[in-house]
């Protein structure tokens, strides 16, 4: 009986060892980076066209100083 005993502990330690193993989620990709990507390409999107409107106001102003 004591032999019987100490193999099932045996069982449940290696069980539960086992399972926290298992247990274990690999680490998920962030999205937030993915979405920081997309604001920061969106950012200098918009910064260039602002540019390209700049750069055109400024020649047109140019263009009627003449």
């Amino acid at each position: 009986m004591k032999k019987l005993l100490t193999l099932l502990f045996a069982v449940a330690l290696t069980f539960s060892l086992s399972a926290a193993s298992f247990a274990q989620d690999a680490p998920k990709k962030d999205d937030t980076k993915k979405e920081e990507k997309a604001e920061k390409k969106a950012a200098k999107k918009k910064a260039k066209k602002e540019k390209k409107a700049e750069k055109k106001a400024d020649k047109k102003t140019d263009d009627m100083a003449k």
